[in-house]
């Protein structure tokens, strides 16, 4: 069972232009390939410094891709709250991926007034099997504390 589908409180754009803002060192790395109010999916651009030695994406990598991938999810639909954290994380690397760019979708399981949970599924691009599984649990501030708009 997936969380309610709720109204997107930011759009692509105002999305990517926070990833920038508030996380300009990952924010060159990925894009929003799609929104909906049920889900994000991204696209890790891949170069030679997400490698590993044999030729595939790292973990770290993949890590990365995972939370800020849910991280947007949750802002789509709670707004701009930079303060709104990873409180919990699991990553399973199922199999190997390629160097190809990355795509992950997160979905929202649980919104909470102060935590959601959801996962995140990540392929390389091309290959019909996920190559991680991600479980995710954020904090999301009180209403009174101060978040970016």
């Amino acid at each position: 069972m997936f969380a309610d589908i709720l109204p997107l409180k930011m759009q692509k754009n105002e999305l990517e232009m926070f990833l920038q803002r508030e996380f300009p060192q990952v924010s060159s790395e990925v894009e929003i390939a799609e929104l909906t109010e049920s889900q994000v999916t991204m696209r890790l651009i891949t170069s030679d410094k997400h490698l590993r030695p044999g030729g595939t994406i790292s973990g770290p990598t993949m890590f990365m891709l995972a939370d800020v991938c849910f991280y947007l999810a949750l802002l789509s639909v709670i707004g701009p709250k930079a303060l709104t954290v990873t409180t919990s994380a699991h990553i399973s690397f199922m199999r190997k991926p390629s160097a190809a760019p990355l795509l992950a979708t997160a979905r929202r399981l649980k919104l909470g007034k102060s935590l959601a949970v959801g996962d995140v599924l990540i392929f390389s691009e091309g290959m019909e099997a996920p190559v991680a599984h991600a479980s995710m649990t954020y904090a999301i501030p009180p209403a009174t504390s101060s978040s970016v708009s």
